[in-house]
């Protein structure tokens, strides 16, 4: 078993380069770790505060263009994915994070003007009941409710016998109105999109909170190492993907992997590690403490990073001192959907601690380490 380890690493090693020979340098000061998260923070914010839900991520992907850097032009495909191009020359490396966030879709006006919705990604409906509402028109949004709902889930003595049991209701939305004219004279129509209200807090230390870090995380990633590389000093093509629709199948990613076909020698998904570093959570399984650095995500339900690649990270990691942990964690990916070209999926993220709550928890020298990550590895590898 060490010897196999070690051919794997070896192998890994082969694949940068001088790497291993390097010095490393002194890990980072307080001082520039905390200058490094007055840098990304802004941007985390204003990505946070955007509203995208699968399908209409068009204000997040104008906010992501305003913050590219000048020499970065950026294109859209047929799906609606931000592409940016940096670098020229084989192989084409490719990193994919994704811009919508989870939600509801608007299925139909009621008579007495609420609205009947359905999910747009896996989430719990009992998070969103009896908290305020948004439905985002295209041209405003309209305040609202979450209705709270029937709580009397017990089975009669007949439903029990024949093994029946009761759900609650889905959910619906009331924004005030008495009738489907008052409600359509508000703009709203099947088909718009309904979120929560949110906003992103500062907490304690390093920490912050807000809903849908995935994947504005990995959006302020991507856009952090944009403005730090130098796209004429790469020794090969990097392609930068925001992708859409990834919470409900990872359609947009599907769209530009087919494109790319088995052009790229690589992707690496950015995205969320859902940890277990939570009071709710057992330890023995996707655990990546909040604090300690990147993850590289070796496993999970949609994708397996070939051995000889996370040795790579690490190595990639140490030479530039970017803490680096590796774990399993479920959930899936938009690396995945190259996997049918050949494409090795060589995914990052970072710990998330309350995964598509409305009270989701990060740790902003995470962010910065995962953006240093993928700059790394677009430079070094």
């Amino acid at each position: 078993m060490r010897s196999t380890r070690a051919a794997l690493a070896a192998l890994g090693a082969a694949l940068v380069p001088g790497l291993l020979a390097a010095q490393v340098p002194p890990p980072p000061s307080a001082a520039l770790t905390a200058q490094r998260i007055a840098e990304a923070e802004p941007i985390l914010s204003s990505l946070v505060e955007s509203y995208g839900v699968s399908g209409m991520e068009g204000p997040v992907r104008d906010l992501v263009q305003s913050l590219l850097p000048a020499w970065a032009k950026a294109e859209t495909d047929t799906a609606g994915n931000l592409l940016i191009r940096a670098g020229t020359g084989d192989p084409l490396v490719v990193f994919v994070a994704h811009m919508d966030e989870i939600g509801y879709r608007v299925t139909a006006l009621r008579e007495d003007g609420s609205l009947d919705v359905e999910r747009q990604g896996g989430f719990y409906p009992s998070l969103y009941e009896g908290r305020p509402a948004l439905v985002h028109t295209g041209a405003r949004s309209v305040p609202g409710v979450f209705r709270p709902r029937d709580t009397d889930t017990s089975a009669s003595a007949e439903e029990r016998a024949r093994g029946a049991k009761r759900t609650p209701p889905p959910l619906r939305v009331d924004v005030g109105t008495t009738s489907r004219a008052a409600t359509e004279a508000m703009g709203i129509r099947e088909g718009s999109t309904v979120t929560m209200p949110k906003s992103y807090q500062r907490l304690a230390g390093s920490r912050a909170t807000a809903r849908s870090f995935d994947d504005r995380v990995g959006c302020t990633a991507l856009l952090l190492a944009l403005r730090r590389i130098d796209p004429k000093r790469l020794r090969h093509e990097v392609l930068f993907i925001f992708s859409v629709r990834e919470e409900t199948g990872l359609d947009g990613a599907r769209v530009a992997a087919a494109a790319l076909g088995t052009k790229p020698v690589r992707v690496h998904a950015v995205d969320t590690f859902v940890s277990a570093d939570s009071p709710l959570e057992l330890p023995n399984f996707g655990l990546a403490p909040l604090g300690l650095g990147a993850v590289a995500r070796a496993l999970d339900n949609s994708s397996a990073t070939p051995p000889a690649y996370l040795d790579t990270l690490r190595i990639i990691a140490r030479s530039r001192t970017i803490p680096l942990q590796v774990g399993a964690t479920n959930g899936g990916n938009d690396g995945s959907t190259f996997a049918p070209y050949g494409v090795p999926d060589v995914a990052l993220g970072w710990p998330l601690r309350y995964s598509h709550s409305p009270a989701e928890v990060v740790d902003l020298k995470d962010v910065v380490a995962l953006a240093e990550m993928v700059q790394a590895a677009a430079e070094a590898w």
